[in-house]
């Protein structure tokens, strides 16, 4: 009984985990073509068959939201494909956004085995720009 159930304990361990993935991981923020604000270009890909949608946010080291602005904060994004998106921050917030995330929605209209959400963020330099 003991092998069986350290058997299925490996099988469960080995199994890959299917995510999102958003690159650049490391982003930077450069003047954008607006006065008064930063902007950086993302992009995000669907690993996930049963998620259809990601929402943007940005945060401060503590985890706190930034205030934002995107091309879109809601992102429809179907299986195996990639989308990229603009993030847009106040020059006077620029030090403070640290995080940038995806956050897979699910939906609660649509039948689904997706009980997990995932969510995937890259970390800014932000002392990039100032």
């Amino acid at each position: 009984m003991r092998i069986l159930l350290c058997i299925v304990a490996l099988l469960g361990i080995s199994l890959p985990a299917v995510a999102h993935e958003m690159t650049p991981t490391y982003p930077t923020f450069s003047p954008s073509y607006v006065n008064g604000l930063a902007s950086t270009k993302m992009s995000v890909f669907n690993a996930r068959d049963d998620v259809d949608f990601y929402e943007v946010a940005v945060y401060n080291p503590v985890w706190e939201p930034v205030p934002f602005a995107a091309t879109d904060k809601i992102l429809h994004v179907p299986f195996a494909e990639k989308k990229s998106f603009d993030v847009y921050v106040r020059d006077e917030d620029i030090a403070r956004a640290v995080y940038i995330c995806t956050l897979s929605k699910l939906r609660s209209d649509k039948p689904s085995n997706a009980i997990i959400s995932s969510k995937i963020c890259s970390r800014t330099d932000r002392a990039e720009f100032r």
